[in-house]
């Protein structure tokens, strides 16, 4: 076998191959092997034909497609090794040249791993952020606490902010109800914030039983492209309202939440959580900061059918999540103000982005030797049986080697991550 390299671009190379007569004997010998078990013979069984027999037996045109078929799948995979290369799809093949016992050419086309030139990935100037728990943060947290102990009573006196009103709301955009606009018995508490300016503060003042429409225009950032900016009309019906009374905060509440004695003891365990909370937060942006850093200073390309793959993952999660709301993927683009090109081109900018993430990091393991042992991948295993001890499905795919495989790559590219993160300046 002698095999012509030709690159077609950083992730694409064409390998044409040609076979001689020794190839081809080999490959033959396999085809006769095969064909001989659906050959008739008389005197001899379906599938017992001696292949010398059966030889005599086989049609030219069967024996040949057979052949270079064998020749080609025994050779096409040993010639991107010899190169070098690593397809990552079965390559596509085109047959040139075939004379039958004596040679044979074809040329074989596939995406492959591209090469990676890592930048200096010990000096990339990333920064990580500190920041200290505020005092209002502190203070948000035990509001909601206080919360979480308030009593209700029903009230019949027109509603004011701190209250909770339960509404029935329907949103109107030219007349029309739109999607997502609408509800019943929605608890809503004044002063929240839930919903968009005005909103809130136009049920103040209404007491239950009361009918009446908000005349809104929706902020000119809000979220769904078709409502920004929109001048819309909620019909609402104010059905009842609950006066909340909240705890005061004090000793006593810090009682109520945990082992507390004292105000001050439950303000430093909010402050202790909420920093390692900020902590691990900063520390997952520091990591992603790194790698975005890494990919601008290295020359890597993405290989298309893997953006394809990246892009498959993105619609498929955004499917759930439309899906989780009750929307199909259509309806939830519709609603953002989005069209499925413009998602696409969006969409295939992160996709590019992971790979190339992936493609960096992948490549910093091998150079580091970064590895994760037998044994942390088998505790890992163990650990997510226990979680999903319950899941009969999880059960059966943990014991799939391609699964452990999967576990493996992931804990190593956390290893990696993190010498990433000790290693840079």
């Amino acid at each position: 076998m002698k095999t012509k390299f030709k690159k077609l671009s950083d992730t694409r190379v064409e390998i044409t191959v040609t076979l001689d007569a020794k190839d081809l004997s080999a490959a033959k010998e396999k085809a006769v092997e095969k064909l001989a078990k659906e050959v008739r013979v008389e005197g001899f069984r379906k599938g017992k034909v001696p292949a010398e027999v059966a030889k005599k037996f086989i049609p030219d045109n069967d024996l040949n497609a057979e052949t270079i078929d064998i020749a080609v799948r025994s050779t096409v995979i040993e010639a991107f090794k010899e190169n070098e290369r690593s397809p990552l799809v079965l390559p596509a093949v085109n047959v040139t040249k075939f004379v039958p016992d004596e040679m044979a050419e074809y040329t074989a086309t596939a995406d492959i791993v591209p090469e990676v030139k890592l930048g200096d990935y010990k000096k990339l100037g990333v920064k990580k952020e500190v920041v200290k728990v505020a005092k209002k943060d502190i203070d948000g947290v035990l509001d909601n606490l206080a919360s979480s102990f308030a009593e209700k009573k029903v009230t019949k006196r027109a509603a004011k902010m701190g209250d909770e009103v339960i509404i029935d709301f329907v949103g109107k955009k030219d007349g029309e109800a739109f999607q997502g606009g609408s509800a019943k018995d929605y608890p809503l508490t004044l002063g929240s914030k839930s919903f968009i300016p005005g909103f809130e503060e136009g049920i103040v003042g209404h007491e239950p039983g009361d009918k009446f429409d908000l005349e809104l225009t929706f902020p000119k950032d809000y979220g769904m492209k078709d409502l920004a900016g929109a001048k819309t009309v909620f019909e609402t019906l104010l059905k009842q309202v609950n006066e909340i009374t909240k705890p005061a905060i004090d000793d006593e509440l810090a009682k109520k939440c945990g082992p507390f004695k004292t105000l001050d003891e439950l303000k430093k365990d909010i402050e202790k959580n909420l920093s390692a909370q900020n902590e691990h937060q900063l520390e997952e942006k520091y990591k992603n900061d790194l790698v975005d850093a890494l990919v601008k200073k290295s020359k890597v390309s993405a290989p298309e059918i893997l953006i394809d793959d990246q892009m498959k993952m993105i619609r498929s999660d955004m499917e759930r999540n439309a899906a989780s709301q009750g929307m199909s993927f259509d309806d939830y683009l519709k609603r953002a103000g989005e069209t499925n090109e413009n998602w696409e081109k969006e969409a295939r900018k992160v996709a590019e982005q992971r790979v190339k993430a992936s493609l960096v990091l992948q490549t910093l393991a091998v150079n580091e030797k970064i590895t994760v042992s037998d044994d942390l991948v088998n505790a890992k295993i163990a650990e997510l049986k226990e979680v999903y001890k319950k899941s009969p499905e999880a059960q059966k795919s943990l014991k799939d080697p391609n699964v452990k495989n999967d576990i493996r790559n992931r804990m190593i590219i956390e290893e990696t991550l993190n010498f990433l993160a000790k290693n840079s300046k």
